[in-house]
């Protein structure tokens, strides 16, 4: 049975969710605050996701979302009041999976729920027979980890996949569409910035490892591939 925590202090919300995942086979968790909420990511290890609201108290959730992507790749379902598109840009910038802006149905979000963690299975069940690698950059999909000259290299699960596929197929130019669709199994949206946000954030990461080093390349007007 997979468990979930619900980083959300309203009670009877709380509750309500509780209830409804408990009802669909999940186990539930509940914190009630961004500290609580740390503390049992960084505990309960076999946690499968995190649904977070953002307005917690001693701790708001993007201040939880980044203390936990310094030690947890655990997916995470933002909830939250706001829907103006920066909000969103800037959670997935921090390591967000999925937004859901309130208020929603709870059908919503066990929908959200199944393709988050149906998205985050089928990254880990990756096997190849041995790592990927271009330049000084390694993915070794069966231990879902990645390095750069053999120093860790953190990723969000979104990330390890763009990246994974990518190292799949070297010589391919990816269209926006093309890669949201592998990943995340969605129709792509053409104004979607999605795509473009998580791209800087793996240059962003692999340059502060290998400044001297280019590993992606946008194609203007047509998408991105290895240099």
């Amino acid at each position: 049975m997979q468990k979930i925590l619900i980083a959300e202090d309203d009670k009877e919300i709380n509750r309500l969710i509780c209830n409804y995942l408990s009802t669909q086979g999940y186990e539930t968790l509940s914190a009630m605050n961004g500290l609580d909420a740390v503390r049992i990511v960084r505990e309960q290890s076999e946690l499968a996701l995190l649904i977070l609201d953002l307005m917690l108290p001693f701790q708001s959730g993007d201040m939880v979302l980044q203390k936990i992507r310094d030690f947890s790749d655990i997916p995470v379902i933002v909830v939250s009041a706001k829907s103006e598109t920066s909000s969103k840009i800037d959670l997935i910038r921090m390591g967000a999976d999925d937004y859901l802006t309130k208020p929603f149905d709870v059908d919503e979000l066990l929908v959200r729920v199944e393709a988050v963690l149906r998205r985050y299975a089928g990254t880990s069940r990756q096997q190849h027979t041995k790592p990927l690698t271009y330049k000084n950059l390694t993915l070794d999909t069966t231990a879902g980890t990645a390095s750069v000259s053999g120093a860790p290299l953190s990723l969000t699960s979104k990330e390890f996949a763009i990246l994974a596929l990518m190292l799949e197929h070297p010589q391919k130019l990816w269209s926006k569409a093309n890669l949201f669709e592998s990943i995340w199994g969605e129709a792509y949206l053409s104004d979607d910035n999605t795509i473009k946000v998580h791209m800087s954030n793996i240059r962003s990461k692999l340059k502060k490892l290998d400044p001297d080093q280019e590993y992606i390349e946008t194609v203007w007007g047509m998408g991105y591939r290895l240099t």
